[in-house]
C-alpha cells in the first residue's frame, strides 16, 4: 500500500502580492488603493504571509508600517517576481490574435488626441475590440491590464516608450475674440478660463512672453479640459492650449492662437508599451495606425 501524504501547501498568491505593493508604495493604505481592496484586507493577507513565516515583515506603528530587515531583504526579489509575471501575461496578450486591446491614457488625451485616430484603427482592423481606460495617472503596465498607455511625462529614452512631441502651450480663442486681441496686455480684460489639472499653464505661457501676471476681468476653471476647450470654441474666454490636443481645432478655424509665442511644459506626449513589439506583430500595426 503506497503513502501519499499530502504536501505543505505555500501561502496564498494574495498574500504575496499584498505583501509586495506595501513594500514598493511604502504602507498597507497605499497598497489598498493600488490593489482595489480595503487596508484591512492588505493587513490581513499579510499577517498570513508572516504567520506562515514565523516572523514579522513589517513593523506596526502608529503613524503607519516599516519594513522590517527580514522584509526588506526579499522585497526587490518579489518586486522582480511580479514584474516578470506581468511580462509573461503581457507578452500572452500581444501574441493572442483576438485580444482586446486596453489602451489607458489621461482623459484629455483619450478624448481630443486618440479618439479622433481610433476611426484609422477600425478601418485597419475592423474586426479588434479596443478599452479605452481614462486615467490621471500612468499605469504600471508591469502590472496592469494595460497595452498602450499616453500620457504627458518627462521621457526616459526607454526602448518600450515614443516620443510623440513636445508639450507646447499658447493661448487659444475663438475667432471673434481674437479680434479683439492686438497685444498681450489685452488679456487682461478678457475671461481666462483655466484646466483645473494645469493651473500653471497662464503662469509658464506668460513668463515665456515676458509677461507680468496680473488680476484679469474674470476666471473660468474646470475639471475637464475638454470642456473648457469647449467653452473656449464658444467664445467665453481664452485659454491655454497644448499644441497636441487644440490641433484640429487650429486646423478648422474653430480656435486661433493670437500670439507666437509658445513655452513648453519640460513634458512630452509619451506613447508607452510594456514590450515594444516586432514590426509584424498585430499590436505593432495597431500602433502605426494610431501614428499615422
Amino acid at each position: 500500500m503506497s503513502v501519499n501524504p499530502p504536501r505543505p501547501r505555500g501561502p496564498h498568491l494574495n498574500a504575496m502580492r499584498c505583501f509586495e505593493t506595501a513594500a514598493r508604495v511604502g504602507g498597507f493604505a497605499a497598497a489598498a488603493e493600488e490593489l482595489s481592496v480595503t487596508a484591512g484586507a492588505v493587513s490581513q493577507q499579510i499577517k498570513s504571509l508572516e504567520d506562515w513565516i514565523g516572523a514579522p515583515l513589517f513593523e506596526r506603528r502608529s503613524q503607519g508600517v516599516v519594513l522590517t530587515p527580514l522584509g526588506d531583504s526579499a522585497r526587490e526579489q518579489f518586486s522582480q517576481a511580479f514584474d516578470a509575471l506581468g511580462t509573461a501575461l503581457h507578452t500572452l496578450r500581444i501574441n493572442a490574435p483576438e485580444a482586446t486591446v486596453n489602451i489607458a491614457a489621461l482623459p484629455a488625451i483619450a478624448q481630443l488626441w486618440l479618439s479622433p485616430r481610433l476611426q484609422r484603427v477600425r478601418q485597419q482592423f475592423p474586426n479588434q475590440s479596443i478599452s479605452i481606460n481614462a486615467l490621471e495617472q500612468a499605469p504600471n503596465l508591469k502590472r496592469e491590464i494595460c497595452d498602450i498607455s499616453l500620457f504627458f511625462g518627462q521621457p526616459t529614452g526607454a526602448k518600450t516608450e515614443q516620443v510623440l512631441g513636445a508639450d507646447v502651450i499658447f493661448p487659444v480663442c475663438a475667432p471673434a475674440l481674437a479680434a479683439q486681441i492686438t497685444n498681450i496686455d489685452d488679456l487682461q480684460s478678457l475671461p481666462r478660463i483655466y484646466d483645473a489639472t494645469w493651473v500653471d499653464d497662464w503662469r509658464l505661457w506668460l513668463k515665456a512672453a515676458g509677461a507680468q501676471e496680473s488680476a484679469v476681468q474674470s476666471e473660468a476653471r474646470f475639471s475637464l479640459y475638454s470642456l473648457a476647450l469647449q467653452e473656449a470654441r464658444n467664445g467665453a474666454g481664452v485659454m491655454i492650449g497644448h499644441a497636441s490636443l487644440v490641433e484640429r481645432d487650429l486646423a478648422s478655424g474653430a480656435l486661433v492662437a493670437p500670439f507666437d509665442v509658445t513655452a513648453h511644459t519640460g513634458k512630452s506626449l509619451i506613447l508607452q508599451t510594456l514590450a515594444w513589439p516586432n514590426a509584424e506583430t498585430r499590436m505593432s500595426k495597431i500602433i502605426e495606425a494610431l501614428l499615422s
